[in-house]
Order: C-alpha cells, then sequence, then structure tokens
C-alpha cells in the first residue's frame, strides 16, 4: 500500500466521519427550568435520536444510526453495570462521557473507518445550575455544554439560532417552541410536530427514574400555544 502521511489520514477520517454526520438530521440540547430538553426533527416514531440511559442521564445521537444505537446499548450495559457494581447514584453522565471518548476514540485511530456519529449525554441535577450535558465526537474529543448546544449537520446555523433567543430559566413550553423554531430556522423551512422528538429530564418528577419522552400530541399543544 502506498505510504499516507499521519497528517492526511487523520484529515481523510474526519472528512469522511462529517460528511456521514452532515447527512443526518440535527439534535438541540438545552437547559430549561426544570431540567434538560434534547429535542430533534425526526420523521420515523420508531428509530429515535433521544433515549434514556439510566435514572437521571439521558442520550442524543446523530448521524448513522446503527452506530449512534450502538453506543447507546452500550451505554445502558456501562451505566447498568456500574450501578449494579458501585450504587445508582454512582453512575455519572460524566464517566458515560468519557467511556464514549474512549470507544470512539479507539475506532477512529485502529479501525479501517471512524464512526459517523456525534452524541449528546446529559444528566439532570439536583437543583437548577447543576445541570451536566457532554458533547462527543466521531474522534473522541469530549467537551461539557452549558445552557445550549446543537448537533449534526446543520449545526453551526442551528447554534446560532438558538443563541440568538435563549434566555437562562425558561419553562418547558416555551424551550420547546423555541428549540422548534431554531430548528426550523437552521433547515430553512417549517417543522411540524409529527416531525419532532422530544425527550426531557426532570428534576421535578417524584420518581427516580427522571427521563420522559413527549409525545407528539403534547409536542402539538405546545407549538400552537
Amino acid at each position: 500500500m502506498p505510504y499516507v502521511p499521519p497528517e492526511q489520514r487523520i484529515k481523510d477520517l474526519s472528512d469522511f466521519a462529517h460528511k456521514g454526520i452532515a447527512r443526518g438530521k440535527s439534535v438541540v440540547g438545552l437547559e430549561y427550568q426544570d431540567g434538560v430538553l434534547f429535542i430533534a426533527e425526526n420523521p420515523s416514531a420508531t428509530l429515535h435520536k433521544i433515549s434514556e440511559i439510566y435514572d437521571r442521564i439521558a442520550f442524543a445521537g446523530v448521524g448513522k444510526y446503527s452506530e449512534f444505537e450502538d453506543l447507546r446499548i452500550s451505554g445502558v450495559r456501562h451505566a447498568d453495570l456500574r450501578g449494579y457494581s458501585y450504587g445508582r447514584d454512582d453512575v455519572r453522565a460524566r464517566d458515560l462521557a468519557n467511556a464514549y471518548s474512549q470507544a470512539l476514540s479507539t475506532i477512529f485511530t485502529q479501525q479501517p473507518k471512524p464512526y459517523e456519529v456525534e452524541i449528546l449525554v446529559g444528566e439532570v441535577g439536583e437543583e437548577a445550575g447543576r445541570n451536566e450535558i457532554y458533547h462527543v465526537l466521531f474522534d473522541g474529543t469530549v467537551t461539557d455544554e452549558h445552557d445550549h448546544v446543537a448537533i449534526g449537520g446543520h449545526a453551526e446555523e442551528l447554534a446560532n439560532a438558538v443563541q440568538a433567543g435563549f434566555q437562562p430559566g425558561w419553562d418547558l413550553p416555551t424551550a420547546v417552541r423555541e428549540a422548534v423554531k431554531a430548528l426550523s430556522t437552521a433547515e430553512g423551512r417549517q417543522i411540524e410536530a409529527e416531525q419532532v422528538e422530544a425527550g426531557v429530564l426532570d428534576r421535578t418528577y417524584p420518581r427516580r427514574r427522571k427521563f420522559r419522552r413527549l409525545g407528539e400530541d403534547e409536542v402539538a399543544t405546545i407549538l400552537a400555544g
């Protein structure tokens, strides 16, 4: 095989992953009054981009579905094992994000092709200001996000649209409406309720598990408000 300089190989792998991710629909993650909201354009009712991982932790992915679904499943297993071995309160989004970072870094450097994914891992805090949102890239780069983050094909335009209107302390209906408005702005068309997938981590829930998926009817009612 011809020699390829390491710098060129890394660039080629990055370009390949970016192209795959750009074909996917975007996801917004943002903090609201009672926790963390993940919201995305997703015309499928069964192939979810947003899911629960553990009691206070949720996951969102963009890019190649089979690959971020594989990451989601491995994250559930990792969280279950840690919760069983130590305690449920020892399962943290930070540790899960670091595990994802290591796995994606290994795939990026050692496998023939990288995963074409970006993911978010969110954890709702016991009180406002203690939420955590981690953004993990296809090469394993992980960043700690605050207030809001956008990933996917139109991430830059989406981030700018969210930033333009974001205010801390939104209630859930306002957060949903503003997130859908930003998604529509980035896509250049109106996104309807049946195309929206949304899930929240709500600290006010009395049960241990804080994740809830918003149904189409609920989203439609919010957007009509």
